[in-house]
């Protein structure tokens, strides 16, 4: 699996759907529309990185 934000290699499963990029530190959430990409926050909440929140495959 690649990261749909750098394409990086080194990503990893985190639940059901849900990926985690290690090289530009985002978690990305696959779903019928899209890509949905957040940002970790210091306490772990999910923030929504691009306005919109959906990436088109």
């Amino acid at each position: 699996m690649h990261c749909p934000v750098c394409g990086g290699k080194a990503t990893g499963k985190v639940g059901v759907d849900q990926y985690y990029c290690w090289d530009c530190c985002v978690e990305y959430r696959l779903n019928k529309e899209g890509v949905s990409i957040y940002e970790v926050a210091e306490d772990g909440s999910l923030v929504a990185l691009d306005p919109h929140n959906e990436f088109l495959l």
